[in-house]
């Protein structure tokens, strides 16, 4: 998965050169690794009474405390 979506993406836009290739891979890995971060925060119980942008703000604050 994590090499057929770029590469599919690069036939699909009749795309020519590596350096595009490239580009799309790193820029799908980025949008998959920030998914899996949203999606390890918005999986936990504690979004019963608040919003997720409230659940992200929190986490993120909590994230930088503890890395200080």
């Amino acid at each position: 998965m994590g090499i057929l979506l770029p590469v599919a993406l690069f036939l699909l836009l009749d795309l020519r050169t590596p350096s595009q290739l490239f580009i799309i891979a790193a820029s799908t890995f980025l949008v998959w690794g920030v998914v899996d971060l949203l999606a390890s925060i918005l999986e936990r119980p504690r979004l019963s009474n608040r919003s997720p942008g409230a659940a992200i703000r929190e986490d993120w604050e909590r994230r930088s405390k503890s890395a200080d």
